[in-house]
């Protein structure tokens, strides 16, 4: 059965180029309302002009489809605001928001600075929080809503060179875990895609061989699944060269040492049992964790937990 988005609005940041662009008009080309979102910077955060978020928004509306164009910075949460007040007083409504709006600033975290650091995370995490925020009660009110936040393998099993990328990217899945589970009752699900894909940001890291095999066009499917009506809900989907994988954050069933005087050296003895993968589980919520060891510690003493 075909996905479609007839009557539904979708924000899509960082959508001047790449695979913001590539989301865009497959959400167009779905029937979704689109707007299309880009400060049009350089892949650093330097600059900006609406003239890359205004061209997709004609390239939709030159296939017959709807959008209108953006350029406010999700690091401005009076303008994504506005953005979204367009967007509502436009076509009435907001069903679909994609945080991919992103920037790089790659350096070893010896040679970083910490204003780096800190410009990277407020684009990656606080514009999605900001843009998010700004669509939440929305969502809310109708009873309806599909977010995705980008990660990256960099967040999820590190870069070199990426630490602050790499913080800014876990923090989302953060994010998304607990929305996830805050949204529910309003139907509001959230996911986060991991692409690989050949964009401004990896053009001069890989050959072009393989730049071929990692269009934008082979992620974007696995966008489109996330934000369906049917979708799911926290999941982490990876994404690359046609392929799609599910990424987890497990609990293994661990050991209960106590606390005695050696619990350190106990915990160093125990450290390969600590470790065994062997029935680890995925927590529902991060109580969980704290549960399992009540539980151990219960077990422990003679008590039925």
């Amino acid at each position: 059965m075909s996905i479609r988005f007839d009557g539904r609005v979708a924000i899509v940041t960082g959508a001047g180029g790449g695979l913001g662009r590539q989301h865009a008009l497959a959400l167009a080309a779905h029937g979704a309302k689109v707007v299309v979102n880009d400060l049009g910077g350089s892949i650093d955060g330097k600059g900006g002009a609406q003239a890359a978020a205004q061209a997709v928004a004609e390239e939709i509306r030159a296939a017959g489809g709807q959008a209108i164009a953006s350029g406010a910075s999700v690091t401005d949460f009076a303008a994504v605001e506005a953005m979204v007040a367009a967007a509502v007083k436009e076509w009435g409504r907001v069903d679909i928001l994609v945080n991919n709006a992103g920037i790089l600033r790659d350096k070893s975290f010896a040679k970083m600075d910490v204003a780096d650091f800190r410009l990277v995370m407020d684009v990656h995490l606080m514009g999605a929080v900001h843009c998010t925020k700004a669509v939440w009660d929305i969502m809310r009110e109708r009873n309806y809503g599909r977010i995705v936040m980008t990660t990256s393998s960099s967040g999820l099993y590190g870069n070199f060179g990426q630490a602050n990328y790499g913080a800014a990217k876990m923090a989302l899945v953060g994010l998304m875990q607990t929305l996830s589970i805050e949204g529910a009752r309003h139907d509001i699900r959230v996911n986060c895609l991991a692409p690989t894909a050949a964009t401004r940001m990896t053009e001069n890291l890989l050959p072009p061989a393989l730049l071929k095999l990692l269009e934008p066009e082979a992620v974007t499917p696995g966008l489109i699944a996330l934000v369906a009506e049917d979708a799911p809900t926290r999941t982490i989907l990876c994404a690359g060269a046609g392929a799609f994988e599910r990424a987890h954050v497990t609990l293994t069933k661990g050991v209960h040492v106590g606390h005695p005087a050696d619990a350190a050296e106990q915990i160093a003895a125990h450290w390969d049992a600590i470790s065994d993968r062997e029935g680890e589980t995925i927590p529902e919520s991060g109580g969980a964790q704290g549960m399992l060891e009540i539980g151990k510690a219960m077990l422990a003493h003679g008590q039925v937990p």
